[in-house]
């Protein structure tokens, strides 16, 4: 969020289609306001908050129907520092997750922020599995599987391997799916470094990062960084024998320009079949 933040935002990020059970949230660098009241002024005709998860600047909310608590128990949360700094914005670097029981579902909910540049690889996957192997234990201590994980967040991979105007002009020829092999985190995945089981839609969106701040245009400052899909969303059905995913929409929201990446957003249907 850049540390900045506007109702005007808040109504284009939870858009005009409320026909969701559940609404989640997941925000990185976040100014100090209260988030879940202004989110749930955003959401108050369909949605209620059914819980939160707040480590600084690093917040995760989930919103349910009005009736929400009549389909939800077992709420937890978890939170985990990775590093990162403090100051007006406190850009935290780490995770925060909540667990959910909703309609006999267990889902997983973590929002993340990895540290930056392009070079700090290596770092990022090795948040990625401190982060893991906290949570995993966590869930021991439960006895509680999830049936679907859900990972969100400032993940922080950048496109590997090119100049920046070379990106740009595959971007402004709306090329920019042939970038998607310069992905460090569909590469690391692929060698099998961070993600193992995870889905994720396809990157029809543009790159998300880094904008010049009140506008779409890319960065024009004197670093001129590479554009890079920054901010992602990946899914894993641990439970294929019980239940059914089917990703409706993985896109960005182009038309908020407080901060300097554009926002993420995914719809997930979910399939649950129960036992006869």
């Amino acid at each position: 969020m850049n540390g900045k933040v506007s109702p005007e935002d808040l109504f284009q990020l939870v858009g005009g289609n409320r026909n969701f059970d559940l609404f989640v949230v997941g925000l990185q660098e976040v100014p100090r306001a209260d988030m879940a009241q202004l989110l749930q002024e955003a959401l108050i005709d369909t949605h209620r908050l059914a819980g939160e998860a707040i480590m600084q600047s690093l917040q995760l909310f989930i919103f349910g129907p009005k009736n929400w608590k009549s389909y939800t128990k077992d709420v937890r949360v978890d939170k985990l520092a990775v590093g990162g700094l403090g100051g007006f914005i406190g850009r935290k670097k780490g995770a925060v997750a909540m667990s959910i029981n909703f309609k006999e579902v267990h889902m997983l909910f973590i929002n993340c922020h990895l540290s930056a540049h392009a070079r700090n690889v290596e770092e990022r996957n090795s948040q990625f599995q401190q982060i893991s192997h906290y949570l995993d234990k966590k869930r021991n201590a439960y006895a509680r599987p999830y049936h679907i994980t859900v990972w969100l967040g400032d993940l922080n991979y950048r496109i590997q391997g090119i100049k920046t105007q070379a990106a740009r002009n595959l971007i402004q020829r709306d090329q920019h799916r042939l970038l998607t092999s310069r992905d460090q985190l569909l590469q690391q995945a692929q060698r099998g470094q961070v993600f193992s089981g995870y889905c994720e839609g396809i990157l029809a969106f543009k790159p998300t990062y880094k904008h010049n701040i009140g506008s779409s245009d890319y960065d024009t400052s004197y670093k001129v960084r590479v554009p890079a899909w920054t901010d992602r969303i990946l899914y894993k059905i641990e439970k294929l024998d019980k239940i059914d995913a089917t990703l409706h929409s993985y896109e960005s929201i182009d038309c908020i320009y407080t901060s300097d990446h554009k926002p993420v957003k995914a719809h997930i249907c979910l399939k649950f079949d129960k036992p006869t």
